[in-house]
């Protein structure tokens, strides 16, 4: 009697776990490698969080600092930073999108209407991107290595 109650309880808790996160709406942000699907990091955000991506602008030679929403469902992009207009940056907005100024000069390009379940990016040869996340900066370039090509994911 024991045995056969031993797998039924097991399957309960599991059940039981599994199902407190789908109710607590946990999330985790993954980043994998997008040819070989190794995991270089997983970690749990909740929605409304912020992460962001910066990296040197190939042309000017100055940072850019990309930020991500996290929603409901997948993420969106919420904010660009930027100092100086190049090759690539904007230049004019779109509809409901707002070019502002912060009071150290930095542009500010919002109201994006986007929606991610996931994207790729190549990790620098030249210039790392930098992932910021929780409170944490983390070196893609350190953590991937250079030219790899990277898949950023919000999962339920």
């Amino acid at each position: 009697m024991k045995r056969k109650l031993l797998p039924v309880l097991l399957g309960l808790l599991l059940l039981m776990l599994w199902s407190s996160r789908l109710l607590t709406g946990e999330k985790t942000f993954l980043l994998r490698d997008a040819d070989t699907g190794k995991v270089f990091l997983k970690m749990p955000v909740e929605e409304g969080e912020i992460f962001s991506i910066t990296f040197v602008h190939s042309v000017n030679k100055s940072p850019v600092t990309d930020e991500f929403l996290v929603l409901e469902e997948g993420f969106q992009s919420h904010r660009t930073l930027f100092t100086s207009f190049g090759a690539g940056m904007e230049s004019s907005t779109e509809e409901g999108q707002v070019l502002s100024y912060e009071e150290d000069g930095t542009m500010v390009l919002s109201g994006f209407d986007n929606h991610f379940e996931s994207f790729q990016l190549i990790v620098g040869t030249v210039s790392d991107h930098i992932l910021t996340i929780s409170g944490e900066e983390i070196s893609l370039r350190d953590l991937c290595g250079r030219n790899t090509s990277v898949e950023i994911t919000i999962r339920n």
